[in-house]
């Protein structure tokens, strides 16, 4: 897995989705599933002996989380963004 494959290139596109739609809910914590299962994916990967270097592991992990990270800012400011248009709707209607 992640040799750079069509199927790995859509496997990371769907994980970036999925972190990007947890985000985006009301609760933040929700957006700590994907980088949580991520890392235990990793050092299980590592353990297990499927990733042989521990710099190799470091590198993958550090960079996985923070495109992780970003998708989750991206989600939360999104939805940030949808309250504030919501409380200005509710005003817009409060002063007619």
């Amino acid at each position: 897995m992640f040799g750079f494959g069509l199927y790995d290139v859509f496997i990371i596109a769907a994980f970036l989705g999925i972190q990007y739609f947890f985000a985006t809910r009301n609760n933040p914590y929700w957006g700590a599933l994907i980088p949580a299962s991520f890392t235990i994916w990793m050092t299980i990967s590592l353990v297990n002996g499927k990733i042989e270097s521990f710099w190799f592991y470091i590198i993958i992990l550090i960079i996985g989380l923070l495109f992780l990270f970003e998708q989750w800012h991206q989600g939360r400011e999104s939805l940030k963004k949808k309250h504030e248009k919501e409380l200005e709707k509710m005003h817009a209607h409060d002063l007619k």
